[in-house]
């Protein structure tokens, strides 16, 4: 995927280059300090897919520019870059692909960069079906580490975000009716019954004029005191994850770029920071089923001597719970296998520091005596 920067700081061109050179899937073919000529240059070069922006520019905005490009360029994608955490609600109400916050860091940015190919391909599958079947819309829905609803006529732009938050609670009970009275209290509690009766029922307009525009209103249905989202030509990343998570038994060399294509689609925890609470149970379920997955993945890597791709994957994992002792020990196991005595020992020792000062406890004694082995083997090995 090719792409453009544009952002009125040429320190940022150089970093931003930097970060996105460690992914092989895209290239950086352009880089501006305006708008104009970032929009001259897309028009020149109509096989652009995505241009990471910045919102606070001198001169034109950010957000005016992808606004008038989601009205020419449907190809285009658009990731926000900013150190502006206000502008993220009105940002998504463009149709954006993402929203960074700066400083970016690489795990957020691996996350972007997988989130735009997901997007890409869906795109292209579409364009490949035969004429007699674009008829019937493909929906696409974003829900690992972001959320947004989007086919070909663009993306969901939510009027409000209690609309968007209606949407996902019927997305995870696709399919059923879900009673006026539990969606009352799930989503508007803490509110008096009538406030929250007239609320629901404003919000359920909302949703459906947020639908409106992709032809998708009538997914939402009443149905006995009660409402319906009725989905079909869906593609849903959460069970696109569960369903070829589930499939990856056993692993071998033939499989490595599978496993790695099922990795990318958790690109974060189920509706992103909307941190919904009735959604606590699902999101904890499917960081679960992933962190089971990696460590899965990685047992059969090891033992095939694929350290390096395993490495990759579980350093991915173990930021997102540093004091997971299971993902330490197969790091160690790693550094051991690699003859890597110097980060075996970083490894250990960080997580020691960090026992010690998040909950005040030393390692496990299994720990210790496994990291004694990995060095007393490491030792012996050199000494011979």
């Amino acid at each position: 995927m090719k792409i453009i920067l544009v952002d009125d700081e040429p320190v940022m061109h150089l970093i931003m280059r930097k970060m996105l050179a460690k992914y092989p899937e895209v290239q950086v073919v352009g880089a501006f300090t305006d708008t104009l000529t970032a929009e001259t240059f897309l028009s020149a070069n109509v096989d652009i897919g995505l241009a990471f922006v910045d919102i606070s520019m001198a001169g034109e905005s950010g957000m005016s520019f992808a606004a008038r490009m989601d009205e020419v360029s449907r190809s285009l994608q658009i990731v926000f870059v900013t150190s502006h955490k206000e502008f993220a609600l009105e940002a998504y109400d463009l149709s954006v692909t993402d929203y960074l916050v700066k400083p970016v860091s690489q795990e957020r940015l691996e996350r972007t960069i997988n989130r735009a190919l997901a997007v890409r391909e869906s795109t292209r599958a579409h364009l490949l079906k035969p004429a007699d079947a674009k008829g019937n819309r493909e929906i696409l829905i974003t829900t690992l580490g972001d959320f947004s609803v989007q086919n070909e006529e663009g993306r969901v732009k939510w009027i409000s975000s209690k609309s968007a938050e209606l949407f996902a609670y019927l997305l995870l009970n696709r399919g059923k009716r879900i009673a006026r009275s539990r969606l009352v209290t799930d989503i508007f509690g803490g509110m008096s019954r009538d406030s929250a009766e007239k609320y629901l029922n404003t919000t359920v307009y909302q949703l459906r004029k947020s639908l409106e525009p992709l032809g998708l209103r009538e997914v939402v249905r009443s149905e006995n005191d009660g409402y319906v989202l009725e989905l079909s030509h869906t593609v849903i990343d959460f069970e696109e994850f569960e369903q070829k998570a589930g499939k990856l038994e056993r692993i071998d060399s033939s499989d490595v770029e599978d496993v790695l294509q099922v990795e990318r689609l958790y690109t974060g925890d189920l509706f992103g920071n909307k941190s919904y609470v009735w959604a606590i149970y699902e999101a904890e379920r499917f960081a679960v089923m992933y962190a089971s997955f990696v460590k899965r993945v990685s047992e059969e890597l090891i033992t095939h001597r694929s350290t390096t791709i395993a490495l990759k994957l579980l350093y991915k994992l173990y930021s997102r719970n540093p004091l997971d002792e299971s993902i330490l020990r197969m790091l160690m196991k790693i550094h051991g296998l690699d003859g890597n005595k110097k980060a075996l020992t970083a490894q250990y020792t960080d997580y020691v520091k960090l026992l010690s000062r998040e909950l005040g406890i030393r390692p496990s004694k299994e720990l210790i005596l496994q990291y004694d082995s990995l060095v007393n083997n490491l030792s012996t090995t050199k000494d011979a």
